[in-house]
């Protein structure tokens, strides 16, 4: 039989940290990001948690977050940074998705707030701006506005060209980008009525 060593060592991830720690040091982070600054929140602050994944690498973020249900805060919180890392490693691709689900989604495109004409520029504008949300909007205004962005995108990518030559592979990138979209809208729908932990 394995002594209490072994069951030790499982209990514990690669990093040496225990998972339920780490998933409560995730949900604190989250809670303190999204409803803690909100009476100090000044420009520094804001630029603070808008660049965080820049400052402190969206693996960190990863480790933090992306276990986390899409229906919590820190599940919101990890999928709103990954929509802004998307949009900045690829503002082309971006604004020219956008650009073609505007007409299949012209609510979701009003709701986003994308200026016109939607260039690179405008999007990383609207994702900054959406982020800053965190701290001196309201939550769920910015998830509503986050997952109409992703919305208007899934459906321009659905019309894109195929990726590598495979229809299958476009429709599949647009539905998991429409999943990401509906993810964020009822992660919204949680903040409004005030579960969204």
């Amino acid at each position: 039989m394995p002594g209490a060593g072994h069951f030790e060592a499982i209990e514990t991830t690669a990093h040496g940290a225990d998972p339920a720690v780490l998933a409560e040091a995730a949900e604190r982070a989250a809670t303190a990001l999204v409803r803690g600054a909100r009476d100090q929140a000044d420009t520094e602050l804001v630029s603070r948690v808008v660049h965080l994944a820049d400052t402190e690498g969206l693996e960190t973020l990863a480790e933090l977050w992306s276990g986390a249900a899409p229906e919590s805060l820190a599940g919101s919180l990890w999928r709103l940074y990954v929509l802004r890392s998307w949009v900045y490693a690829d503002p082309q691709t971006a604004a020219r998705e956008f650009d073609r689900g505007r007409a299949l989604a012209p609510v979701a495109e009003a709701i986003s707030g994308v200026q016109e004409p939607p260039g690179p520029d405008e999007v990383r504008s609207l994702v900054d701006a959406v982020l800053s949300g965190v701290v001196v909007g309201d939550y769920a205004d910015t998830l509503f506005r986050a997952s109409a962005f992703a919305r208007v995108a899934a459906a321009g990518r659905a019309q894109d060209e195929p990726i590598t030559g495979s229809s299958y592979a476009s429709d599949l990138a647009a539905a998991k980008l429409l999943t990401f979209a509906e993810q964020l809208e009822r992660a919204a729908h949680l903040e409004l009525d005030g579960s969204l932990r």
